[in-house]
């Protein structure tokens, strides 16, 4: 575990056997040494996959043959709508008993959305779309439109104000999924060295 001393200063197999603890110990920390040895080479070399996938495929990618993804950034917002909704009924199937297409976190959206836009260089027009402020704003009208709702009424409606406590719950989930989304977008552009991305909040929130 030459490697996790160089690093760190720090052999945990050394540690114990100087401890005096049991060989079964021992061994073990050995173990765990060169596993720490591993993935810490693996994360200091990690970064490079990532350039390597983008210098291999984006002169392909902005080649003239391929000028009809121009506009990809354009479909995004209909995508990621799609896929939020994919992920609120996969994960409301998690409490069911038929859990057939349960499920509870996904990147493999986020990661080819980003990678696909540093490919084509789009990430300045993707982030003109606005589109996360847009959703924002837009989930902001319609819980101030139900807030409204509940204002200035005589007496009690208990129909409407079961059906609003269910919109606004419905409202909540949409918008920390695609809170989630962003997020999880945003992350995936630093794996690529994205420029600074558009931020979620903004007016209208």
């Amino acid at each position: 575990s030459s490697g996790i001393n160089a690093e760190y200063g720090v052999n945990l197999e050394e540690m114990c056997r100087e401890e005096g603890l049991q060989p079964e110990t021992v061994r073990a920390a050995g173990n765990l040494d060169s596993v720490l040895e591993n993935l810490t080479k693996n994360l200091a070399e990690g970064s490079q996959y990532f350039t390597m996938l983008v210098d291999v495929f984006t002169t392909s990618f902005r080649s003239p043959k391929n000028k009809h993804l121009k506009n990809f950034h354009m479909i995004i917002p209909p995508l990621t709508i799609n896929y939020v909704e994919h992920m609120m009924n996969g994960k409301e199937r998690i409490n069911k008993k038929n859990k057939a297409g349960a499920t509870f976190t996904d990147d493999g959206f986020s990661m080819g959305v980003a990678y696909t836009l540093k490919l084509l260089d789009q990430y300045s027009a993707f982030d003109s779309l606005h589109w996360f402020q847009s959703v924002n704003q837009k989930f902001g009208r319609e819980e101030r439109a139900v807030h409204e709702s509940n204002r200035g009424r005589g007496e009690v409606d208990v129909k409407l104000d079961q059906t609003n406590t269910l919109t606004m719950k419905r409202l909540d989930e949409y918008r920390q999924e695609f809170e989630l989304l962003y997020y999880s977008l945003s992350s995936a552009r630093i794996f690529f060295r994205s420029d600074d991305v558009e931020e979620v909040g903004g007016e209208g929130n």
